[in-house]
């Protein structure tokens, strides 16, 4: 990669990875450009203004954009290789890299702190870049999540540029990539079946680990991590909420909207609510403490942390009425939120959109059993249709086949073709959760529920 202005075109660039790596680039000084499908399908898609604001050239993705100026074009792992972008690049023997390819040079170039887990990384990854950035640690961020502290006009949240050589970044293990870090401190949160089977992504988390010249943060209640030997090493520093660890907090208060805590007798607050947000921010306080960072110092900057857009997002609360969009999409994940609101209201219907056929697929049982276990009598779930982001999946599973092992336990679900249908029905609920990954018009859903709510 050039220092000076290199041109790089991101091809997939609405993509919350992608959009990350493109606004990182522009601020460096580069020019960008690029393309998404989900632009021209959306155009109040988040990411475009903030993109084009921050001077970043966007394109159809029908290879107009691709042409000899450029130094770098760099495909998201969503973007098909029969597109007329990858065609055109090819054509013009430009330098082609995929975001996980590119991603990994930016890793190396830094002493980068990477966060990993099936669950919780784009949370941890903003919310330590967030505590690093008040604290005056000046840090580098490339993340997943948007910042609700970093967005902006001209920022779409998920990355920052500092004056010091720290990199905090998101490191998923979906596209195996992780194996390949080579990271100054590590953070693995949990070990639950999401892209891979559990075994596969162990595999994944343990070379991370072996490649981590500092310190290794892990979730000692983890029962999947704890069975990996990096727990044994000198390096390793455990955070946990039952087991014994060296950051287990004491004075636990679990709240409706936030969590209360101490640990060595300082007290801390955290805005957030639920225990998987307190092991996020445990995590959060390991490694900040072996940096050197004061506990002290920590707590006074933790309570203003506001969180990561689609975590948690109230759209509406009053007393009638609540309205909760969540990014929750994998069993864990979703096990978690509903844990969290059962504290806050009784008689939800969650709505919930699976993310992908292979997916779906993959954790139908999971799935199933997390609901089954999460609603309670008074509780409905309703299942939209499977996200599909286009490619050559096989459709062989549907929401109906979810519903259907749902309700064979007991508990009170349906599947809908049409969000028109839940919009007719607002009226038989008054507290609606919204969950589901990758689609950005899931948010404008919630919206669009709290508004006619908030009308009654």
């Amino acid at each position: 990669m050039k220092t000076d202005r290199s041109g790089i075109f991101f091809s997939g660039i609405g993509g919350s990875g992608v959009s990350a790596l493109a606004a990182f680039m522009a601020d460096r000084g580069h020019r960008v450009s690029g393309s998404d499908r989900a632009f021209e399908k959306n155009p109040y898609h988040p990411a475009l203004a903030a993109l084009k604001t921050k001077g970043v050239t966007i394109f159809p993705q029908d290879g107009s954009g691709i042409n000899e100026s450029l130094d770098l074009v760099v495909f998201s792992t969503a973007v098909e290789h029969d597109t007329p972008e990858y065609a055109k690049a090819l054509a013009l023997g430009l330098q082609i890299r995929t975001r996980p390819e590119f991603l990994l040079q930016i890793v190396s170039e830094h002493k980068t702190i990477a966060v990993a887990g099936t669950s919780g990384k784009s949370t941890t990854s903003g919310m330590l870049a967030w505590l690093m950035s008040r604290l005056g640690m000046k840090p580098n961020f490339i993340g997943g999540g948007r910042v609700k502290q970093f967005h902006s006009g001209s920022n779409p949240g998920n990355s920052i540029t500092g004056n010091s050589d720290l990199l905090v970044m998101e490191a998923c293990e979906s596209d195996g990539s992780i194996v390949g870090y080579m990271p100054l401190h590590s953070i693995i949160l949990n070990l639950e079946l999401d892209h891979h089977p559990i075994s596969e992504t162990a595999s994944m988390f343990e070379k991370l680990v072996a490649n981590t010249a500092g310190l290794v943060v892990i979730n000692a209640d983890d029962k999947n991590l704890a069975a990996m030997p990096a727990l044994k090493s000198g390096k390793t520093i455990t955070f946990s909420v039952s087991e014994e660890s060296q950051f287990r907090p004491q004075d636990v208060v679990f709240l409706p909207l936030r969590t209360e805590f101490s640990l060595e007798g300082v007290g801390f607050k955290l805005s957030m609510p639920g225990r998987h947000n307190l092991y996020n921010a445990l995590a959060c306080i390991a490694v900040l403490s072996g940096m050197g960072v004061e506990l002290k110092a920590i707590s006074k900057a933790l309570p203003d942390f506001s969180g990561i857009e689609r975590r948690f997002d109230i759209h509406l609360e009053d007393v009638d009425h609540l309205v909760i969009d969540d990014y929750a999409h994998n069993p864990h994940k979703i096990s978690a939120m509903m844990q969290a609101a059962s504290r806050l209201r009784e008689k939800i219907c969650y709505i919930f959109q699976p993310h992908g056929f292979g997916p779906t697929r993959m954790m139908k049982d999971e799935y199933i059993a997390a609901f089954s276990q999460g609603l309670r009598p008074s509780d409905h779930l309703i299942l939209l249709p499977i996200f599909y982001a286009g490619g050559t999946t096989k459709q062989d599973i549907s929401s109906r086949d979810l519903a259907a092992g749902i309700r064979k336990n007991g508990k009170s679900a349906e599947a809908v073709d049409d969000r028109n249908k839940v919009i007719k029905n607002l009226d038989k609920w008054d507290n609606y959760i919204i969950m589901g990954a990758r689609d950005e018009t899931l948010s404008a859903f919630a919206e669009s529920i709290a508004l006619l709510l908030g009308l009654k």
